[in-house]
């Protein structure tokens, strides 16, 4: 029985994943625009931040959609097809879960945060 459902979920992500990805370039909001200066200082403090995503989930795109909206330049690491950035989600952050932003302050200290919710509010309050 668990194999039938196992299947059955497997077969609907993958009949589902095309218009899931399709959606999302369809529906991805125009980034903001900024002055050049604000950009590149915007753009510098992105490269502290990663975001942990497997591309077909729906919550990891609701905040790409977001990263898109706030013109970020922020790494998207696939944890899903890329074995070293899921064993360093996995390390970091305790867990496989995503989507998770890993934030690295000026120290090198690194916080994961986990929930799309979070995330995006995170993102909005530091960025918009």
């Amino acid at each position: 029985m668990k194999f039938i459902v196992r299947t059955f979920f497997r077969t609907l992500r993958l009949v589902l994943t095309p218009f899931m990805l399709a959606g999302e370039k369809l529906t991805t909001p125009q980034g903001i625009e900024r002055p050049a200066e604000a950009q590149q200082k915007v753009d510098r403090e992105c490269r502290n931040l990663a975001l942990y995503q497997f591309r077909s989930c729906p919550f990891c795109i609701k905040v790409r959609k977001e990263i898109s909206r706030l013109s970020l330049n922020i790494e998207l690491r696939d944890a899903q097809r890329v074995p070293q950035h899921r064993e360093a989600l996995l390390q970091g952050g305790g867990k496989i879960q995503t989507p998770c932003l890993k934030i690295t302050d000026g120290q090198g200290n690194s916080r994961w945060m986990y929930e799309s919710g979070d995330i995006i509010q995170y993102l909005q309050q530091r960025f918009s």
